[in-house]
């Protein structure tokens, strides 16, 4: 193999590697953008409401916003919790909610996302509720 060859190869490599991580980089900045919108107008609001309903059923859930999620927490275990994180990792980026309690001394965590494969902003009021109502499942068994 000729070494012209070798190096065309490798430089039409290098440069769809700089544009595929150009593209990466957009997509992760509109979708911290979408994010945003979505903690604030779709996942804090139905949270909230989640949290409310529960408090009048007698299971204490406290709803917080640690800087750039979400997370629904029961007052009685600072493992237990339900969480929404914006995954980054994934291609395309997507919205991620993370299920831990515990079990006697072990630790359970489930991450799955909300919507697959959807951008923040097309995950609607519904998916967010029903995505909740199947996570707690373990806690209203109890």
């Amino acid at each position: 193999m000729e070494i012209s060859e070798v190096r065309n190869r490798l430089t039409r490599a290098m440069a769809a590697a700089r544009e595929r991580a150009r593209r990466r980089r957009e997509h992760t900045a509109e979708a911290e953008q979408a994010w945003a919108a979505f903690l604030e107008q779709v996942a804090t609001p139905v949270t909230r409401q989640v949290a409310n309903a529960l408090k009048a059923e007698g299971y204490l859930f406290t709803m917080f916003t640690p800087g750039d999620g979400l997370r629904l927490a029961a007052d009685r275990g600072r493992d237990d919790y339900v969480e929404f994180v914006l995954d980054t990792t994934a291609d395309p980026p997507q919205v991620v909610g993370r299920i831990s309690r515990t079990r006697g001394s072990r630790t359970l965590t489930d991450e799955r996302p909300i919507k697959p494969d959807a951008a923040p902003g097309s995950i609607s009021e519904e998916e967010v509720l029903a995505f909740l109502l199947d996570a707690l499942q373990p806690w209203l068994e109890r």
